[in-house]
C-alpha cells in the first residue's frame, strides 16, 4: 500500500484509498475516507445504470451506506453470518449483536436519500 501523504493533499483531506467491483449491471464503490479529526471510514456505494424513459436517458442510481471504524467487527461478523447461512443452509451461533434483532425499526429507504 502506498503512503498517502497527508500534506500535500488537504482539499482532498476526506480521499484515502477506493476500490470499485463491477458485479453484472451493479458497481460497488468501496471508498476509505478520512475525518476532519483524522479518523477513517468507510463508505459503501451500490451504483446501478437506470435508463428514465421520461427524459430518453440514462443516469445512475446511488445507495450508500456509511461505516464507521467502532462498528467494523459487528458488521463483520454479521456479513460473515449471512453469507456462511446462504451457502451452508445453516444457521451461525448468536453474536452479541443479537440484541438488534429484537429493538427492530420500521424504515423507508426511499426517504434515506432526500434532503
Amino acid at each position: 500500500m502506498e503512503d498517502f501523504d497527508h500534506t500535500e493533499n488537504r482539499e482532498n483531506r476526506e480521499d484515502v484509498f477506493s476500490r470499485a467491483v463491477k458485479a453484472g449491471k451493479r458497481t460497488y464503490f468501496f471508498d476509505v475516507k478520512q475525518t476532519r479529526a483524522d479518523q477513517y471510514y468507510l463508505t459503501i456505494t451500490e451504483s446501478k445504470r437506470r435508463f428514465d424513459n421520461a427524459q430518453g436517458k440514462f443516469f445512475y442510481e446511488k445507495h450508500k451506506l456509511f461505516l464507521y471504524k467502532e462498528d467494523f467487527e459487528k458488521f463483520k461478523n454479521g456479513l460473515d453470518d449471512v453469507i456462511s447461512f446462504i451457502e451452508t443452509g445453516e444457521i451461525p451461533p448468536e453474536r452479541e449483536y443479537t440484541e438488534l434483532r429484537s429493538s427492530r425499526v420500521d424504515v423507508d429507504f426511499e426517504d434515506l436519500d432526500k434532503d
